[in-house]
Parts: structure tokens; sequence; C-alpha cells
């Protein structure tokens, strides 16, 4: 097929604007969700700083509504009522989870719920009844264009969980190290609150994520009259057990006047213990695991060279003979 037979094939300029359509969604996702990074990280604990400060003032302030990027979605959720039969919190503590709190990340989420089951549905009829992508019976068309609609359903779901599982791996890895870092600024005589804001300037840079869970625990623990809310809602946005037993630990210090430092102390040797049995568990799992790709990938090579040989030599002799 020349090239300019190629530029005139209907199937293919179908698939090129289904592919410009494909990078306009994901382009139009990346404009909305920010990213992550370092700055917008302490940047997050500011804010939260800012508003419990004006809750607890109770001063009540306006702005002016500009055509800015937030209130046009914030409009948008609103006029479809996105909001009703929804619960925003359970939404929001998700969203938390995954590491977007800003304001109008629930009403880019809510928006994204409605949007992305419309696109898939279109791409998938464009490809199959417009484009003729693929010879196929009618039925089995709209089959498939009802597939993309439940699976544009589903896509913003699917991307959440997938940066929670993220999220959480990372702050898994990097408990330890900080939960050193508290066993040394209890034992230096820090209070709950500086231990916890040094903990969060010191991770910074090695895990800005935790950093920020810590960082809006300590800020929350200076508002709050009730400092066991501050530590659940810790539990809460990072539901993993080691973060729920120094939850606890914290909760029973504050509590009973335990002292924190033994506290921590003793929690942090259970830590290590469940890892290291972890890693022995993952050790003892290691030889079943290996079996089957050992029989698929590793023994077939293995006689292919070790037998190759001797099956040609001893093929040459008998067809000579």
């Amino acid at each position: 097929m020349t090239l300019d037979h190629a530029m005139h094939d209907p199937n293919i300029i179908a698939m090129l604007c289904a592919a410009g359509a494909a990078a306009v969604v994901v382009l139009i996702w990346m404009a909305m969700v920010d990213g992550d990074p370092l700055p917008e990280r302490l940047k997050s604990i500011t804010e939260r700083r800012d508003e419990l400060r004006i809750e607890e003032k109770k001063k009540k302030t306006s702005r002016v509504e500009g055509a800015t990027r937030a209130d046009m979605i914030k409009n948008i959720v609103q006029k479809l009522q996105l909001e009703k039969g929804k619960k925003i919190n359970e939404i929001r503590l998700k969203l938390a989870r995954g590491g977007y709190r800003s304001p109008d990340t629930v009403m880019t989420y809510l928006l994204m719920r409605v949007m992305a089951p419309c696109v898939t549905g279109f791409m998938a009829f464009f490809f199959l009844f417009i484009g003729h992508a693929f010879e196929m019976q009618t039925i089995m068309k709209i089959l498939i264009v009802i597939a993309a609609i439940l699976f544009g359903i589903k896509l913003p779901d699917i991307f959440l969980k997938n940066a929670s599982q993220k999220r959480e791996i990372v702050l898994r890895k990097a408990m330890p190290d900080a939960l050193d870092l508290m066993v040394i600024c209890a034992e230096a005589g820090l209070s709950l609150d500086a231990a916890l804001d040094r903990v969060s300037r010191e991770m910074a840079f090695a895990a800005p994520e935790l950093s920020e869970e810590v960082g809006l625990t300590s800020v929350e623990l200076g508002f709050f009259p009730d400092r066991s809310r501050a530590l659940q809602n810790l539990s809460d946005r990072v539901p993993q057990p080691g973060v729920v037993a120094l939850v606890n630990t914290l909760i029973q210090t504050e509590k009973y006047g335990t002292p924190l430092a033994q506290a921590l102390r003793v929690l942090s040797s259970e830590l290590r213990d469940d890892r290291i049995m972890a890693a022995e568990t993952k050790a003892a799992k290691l030889p079943a695991t290996l079996t089957v790709p050992m029989i698929l990938f590793i023994l077939p090579p293995l006689f292919i060279v070790l037998l190759g040989p001797a099956i040609m030599r001893v093929s040459g002799l008998m067809s000579g003979n």
C-alpha cells in the first residue's frame, strides 16, 4: 500500500482521529488533576493550617467569583447536580488516600465520573460504526460499546485505587525511618507536637508523602480541642497496620501519660520484627514462586543447549548411514 493510498484509507483516518481524541482526553485529565511535587505537598500543609485557623475563629470570608478552572468545574458539577446522592466525605477520604486533597479535587473527580463513560463510549462507537476498524456483527459492536461505557464508569475509581496503592507502598517503606526519628526526638525531650513537626521537616525530601501526612497531623494537633481526633485522622488517611499501631500508641500515651520515648521504642521494635517476619515469609515463598517460571523459561533453553548438539550429531550419523 502506497503512502497516498494509506492517507485516503478510511480505516487509517478513523484510527488517527480516535488517537487524537484520546490524546485530547488525556491532556484534559492532566490539566484538571494537578501534579504532586514537593512544593504542592508543603503548600497543602499550609492550606490546612489556614483552614483550621479560619474554622477556629469562625470568620466568614468572601471571594469574587472568577472565570478560573476550579470555578468552571464547580459550576458544571453544581448545574449537573452531581453532588446529590454522593457521599462527599467518603469520596474526599478516598482522594486524600490517593494524595489528592485540594478543595477542587472532589469536583474534578465527580466531573470525570460523568465524562469518562461518555468519552470511552464515543470512542468505541467511532471506531466500530463510523471508522469500521473491525469487521464484525452489529450485535458484537453494540456489546463492545456497552463494555466501553462500563469501563469508563469504573475508570476514575481504577485510577484512584492505583494511585492509593502506590502511595501506600511509599508510605509503608518510609514508616520505619520516620518512627526511628520520632524515637530520637522523644528521647531528646521534645513533645509530641514538636516531634511530629521535626519529623515532617526531616522527611520532606526523603519521603514527601509521609512528610505531608505527618505535617498535617502536627497542624491538626495544634488546632483540634480533642487531640485524639487529629491522630485518628492520620489513621483514616493512611490505613496501614503500622500507622494504626502508631496512632493507638500515641492516643494511649496522651490518655494515660505513658512516657512517649518508651512507647515509641517498643512500637519501633515490634514493627521491625514484623518487617523481618514479612521478609522471611517472602523468602520462604520464593522457591514455590520460581517453580513455574523455571519450568517454562529456564529448563527448555537449558535442554536445547545441552542436548541440541548431541541430537544433531546423532541425526547426522543416522542420515550418513
